[in-house]
């Protein structure tokens, strides 16, 4: 025995700050309006956030020591493509994604509308079923910079298995 278990879980959390101008790039898809979230890539908290669970699981740093914001490359990349590079780090480390939880808390955008199309994007950049991927959004009932609607924060759990 090695000592390592067949199965991890790892937790994610992102959270931006709204800035002027859309559109607001959430869970790799493009929402209509007048804000975006503001950050050094197209500012996807949820993507930040599964990229974080997903390199946490294997134990392989997170997203800034990836994807450096002092690194010009980075600037407005797009988020979809980081978290799937994480995830072939991550099976090039003897893993694969098995499921993945995700909770957006947000005043706006509302999210039932959005989630099937998000939780497509994020399967496919994890090489999962959609039925592995599930997103939920909640609001923070009017406290916090999220209650005040200045931002999103995202939570997300990855469960990863030896490939």
């Amino acid at each position: 025995m090695t000592g390592i278990l067949p199965l991890r879980t790892g937790i994610g959390y992102d959270s931006h700050r709204f800035a002027p101008g859309g559109p607001l790039v959430l869970g790799g898809v493009r929402i209509p309006g007048d804000v975006h979230l503001h950050g050094h890539s197209d500012g996807d908290a949820i993507a930040h956030a599964v990229t974080d669970a997903v390199l946490g699981a294997a134990s392989l740093g997170d997203i800034g020591a990836m994807f450096s914001d002092r690194d010009a490359a980075n600037a407005g990349r797009d988020s979809i493509e980081m978290l799937a590079l994480a995830v072939a780090r991550v099976r090039t480390a003897g893993w694969r994604v098995g499921q993945l939880d995700v909770v957006v808390i947000a005043e706006r955008p509302t999210i039932a509308p959005h989630r099937d199309a998000m939780r497509a994007r994020i399967a496919s950049a994890l090489g999962v079923p959609l039925e592995d991927v599930s997103i939920k959004g909640k609001t923070n009932e009017g406290m916090g910079f999220v209650g005040r609607g200045e931002g999103i924060a995202c939570l997300a759990t990855a469960t990863i298995v030896r490939a």
